[in-house]
């Protein structure tokens, strides 16, 4: 079987996570958490990185920080993965979710300004398979109405928007390092910050809603509760994994932008005779190849597609269904239709992409799809 993803020991994790273990310290923000802050902020620029167990939780955090309250109004992509929304709704927001752009899964920014009521606190964004969305008319619109932009960039680890890393752009950024990111650690995530206004509170809403962290160093001589919050703090065992990976990040990623081109130039003129279509990557933004997925014709397509190639032992697998069609969400949307969203739900398909994937296990699922489709 060529599994969808595989996760993977790129050389030092065990090294580090034994060297995290006899320091005495495993729990959160020991050396290791520390090491990864410091990258994050000196690579990219983030004004502010803090751990978190997950990208989840990091838009929890977010959600915390911004005092979403009951009543208020969040402007969310349908297609995307539940905690992009969860966040908000855990702090009684209403959510009013965006379409996609027709030729990519991203949130349609034309549409935008349409959604904004007086009632709107936020809009997040989610770059899908680590593509940018069009930040630039997207922060201004925001600027405009005083809201702030959110951005969900579980999928965009070393991405870029016109030379600028995402998750820097917004008042804040989520990222994930669960086992199907490009760099991982099993679970964790990374919440940065990029308005320094929000920076002490995070650091207390990460610690339980105490100022544990002033205390640690020294600003403080005791701490205690002073505002809401939850234990967001991943173990070090945790960050000691994913600094191994972050010293090879550049390694990581060459070999995956090495497999996305070459399902690209093996597909690219064969598929579109099917009436299907492959990622479309803006002038704007950079492809940090986290994901080579291709759009059916439709869904019954992409079903025989699927049965085909697990068939020959190739497990390629759908993604998103459009949240406003989710049995929690169902009676509260607003009843306007989101096609783009749909066709996406429907059609879109994901190829096995993980650092290990050789080029003859590449090529082997490129020759797959395509005799299937011939005999479809």
């Amino acid at each position: 079987m060529i599994p969808f993803n595989k996760p993977y020991l790129h050389g030092r994790e065990l090294v580090y996570i034994a060297q995290a273990v006899a320091s005495g310290k495993i729990s959160g923000d020991g050396s290791f958490t520390k090491k990864c802050h410091d990258f994050f902020e000196k690579r990219y620029g983030f004004a502010k990185a803090l751990m978190t167990t997950s990208c989840t939780d990091a838009l929890e955090m977010s959600a915390l920080l911004l005092d979403i309250k009951e009543g208020d109004e969040v402007i969310v992509p349908a297609f995307t993965f539940v905690s992009s929304a969860n966040a908000f709704v855990l702090r009684g927001a209403k959510l009013v979710f965006a379409d996609s752009e027709k030729y990519n899964p991203n949130i349609d920014v034309e549409k935008l300004a349409a959604l904004i009521t007086a009632r709107t606190r936020a809009i997040v964004v989610v770059h899908y398979a680590g593509v940018a969305c069009d930040m630039d008319p997207i922060l201004q619109l925001a600027q405009q109405h005083g809201i702030a932009v959110i951005e969900d960039a579980a999928q965009a680890i070393d991405s870029f928007y016109k030379g600028r890393p995402l998750g820097s752009l917004g008042e804040m950024g989520a990222f994930s390092f669960h086992e199907t990111k490009n760099v991982i650690a099993g679970e964790g995530g990374l919440l940065t910050i990029n308005n320094s206004s929000y920076s002490a509170r995070a650091e207390i809403i990460r610690e339980k809603g105490t100022n544990r962290s002033s205390f640690f160093r020294g600003e403080v001589d005791k701490y205690g509760w002073v505002d809401v919050g939850s234990s967001f703090l991943p173990s070090d065992i945790v960050s000691a994994y994913l600094y191994a990976q972050l010293e090879n990040i550049d390694t990581i990623q060459s070999r995956r932008k090495e497999i996305w081109h070459r399902y690209n130039s093996h597909l690219a003129n064969e598929l579109p005779k099917y009436g299907i279509s492959l990622p479309v990557i803006p002038e704007f933004a950079t492809n940090n190849a986290h994901m080579f997925y291709i759009v059916c014709r439709d869904l019954e397509q992409r079903t025989k597609l699927i049965a085909g190639l697990k068939e020959k032992k190739i497990h390629a697998v759908f993604h998103y269904l459009s949240l406003h069609h989710s049995p929690y969400f169902l009676d509260k949307h607003d009843g306007r239709p989101l096609p783009n969203s749909d066709r996406f739900a429907d059609c879109l398909l994901r190829l096995p992409l993980y650092y290990e994937l050789t080029n003859e296990q590449c090529d082997q699922v490129c020759d797959a799809i395509v005799q299937n489709l011939a005999g479809q």
